[in-house]
């Protein structure tokens, strides 16, 4: 199925760099924003939050530069970063013992801002994908992630206050099929993901709000689709045999913070929850999202990432998920 979507992408890349070519006018820093991109997923499975667009500051591959950077000119303005990351050990008669491993992970974040009087457009495609090889296991999943985010807002400043009317149409799934490992019947890999199973479709429209450089605040209304291709997978979040897509409408509320911990160190943090219209309070899906990011040089990095999630569809438990990684990072443009 994903290769139906490759010409999309292509399509999607080849229409941003055209529409690049727009001449560019002066405009305010201050009124420009990118949209969030530093959602996390575990490497077998991806919470069904609905994910909205927050307004915020963040990067992925994250940045270590000054948390209330935008841009300075209308039009068009066009990032690409790229990111490795990956470790290897190998044992011979070691006394302590050990399993010779290798992994890799690539990230990669394309993001296109467009600016016009009050109006801005942010469109973001984010995507990570990890391996590992262990001796006895074989080769395993450790990441993955394919997000695609797309944002309209307009300006509605008013007595020095920073609101704007925004609407949003954001999508999420991942690349490969997704295993609890070890978790299965007779000590086998329970089978419990794969790309659309879940995929997440949300549209949302809604009010947002930066208090300050660093912090911004949504509040919006939401309609979700949440997709499960795989048959086999229904069971596993609460779908019915011939039951494909589920439709949800529900309230959204998000709010991400950056802080320049250090001259090379920065935190970014954010918290998105959606509340289905039909359902508890206490069915609230939520996905808590931490990245610490220090700068070793000019395109070195390392990096903390911890994240926690809630979909009582997919399972009653917090879900949990650490990454620690070394890697290079570049930006292309």
């Amino acid at each position: 199925m994903f290769r139906t979507f490759l010409p999309w992408l292509i399509l999607y890349f080849l229409s941003v760099f055209a529409m690049a070519s727009i001449p560019a006018e002066p405009l305010s820093a201050a009124s420009l924003f990118t949209t969030s991109s530093s959602t996390s997923s575990s490497s077998t499975s991806s919470p069904s939050t609905s994910s909205p667009s927050v307004a915020s500051l963040s990067a992925d591959p994250p940045s270590t530069g000054d948390a209330g950077e935008t841009a300075s000119t209308q039009g068009w303005l066009l990032e690409w970063d790229l990111g490795f990351n990956g470790s290897q050990a190998s044992y011979s008669n070691w006394a302590q013992g050990g399993s010779n491993n290798i992994a890799v992970t690539g990230s990669s974040l394309f993001k296109a801002t467009y600016k016009q009087n009050k109006f801005t457009f942010d469109t973001s495609l984010n995507t990570r994908f990890g391996q590992a090889k262990i001796d006895g296991d074989g080769v395993r999943k450790t990441d993955d992630k394919l997000e695609f985010r797309n944002r309209l807002s307009y300006e509605l400043r008013h007595n020095h206050l920073d609101i704007n009317l925004f609407g949003s149409i954001n999508f999420r799934t991942q690349f490969d099929r997704g295993f609890d490992y070890d978790k299965g019947p007779g000590g086998m890999d329970l089978y419990i993901s794969n790309f659309m199973a879940p995929g997440y479709l949300t549209e949302n429209i809604g009010l947002s709000f930066v208090p300050a450089k660093d912090l911004a605040l949504e509040i919006g209304m939401a309609l979700q689709q949440t997709f499960i291709t795989k048959e086999e997978l229904r069971a596993s979040y609460k779908f019915d045999p011939d039951e494909s897509v589920r439709n949800e409408g529900g309230v959204t509320l998000a709010a991400t913070y950056v802080m320049r911990i250090a001259e090379n160190l920065s935190l970014n943090t954010s918290l998105e929850t959606f509340t289905g219209v039909s359902k508890s309070i206490k069915s609230t899906d939520f996905i808590f999202r931490n990245q610490i990011t220090g700068r070793i040089n000019s395109f070195m990095n390392a990096g903390l990432r911890f994240d926690v999630a809630y979909d009582d569809d997919f399972s009653e438990d917090l879900q949990v998920a650490q990454v620690l990684t070394v890697g290079v990072s570049f930006s292309l443009f």
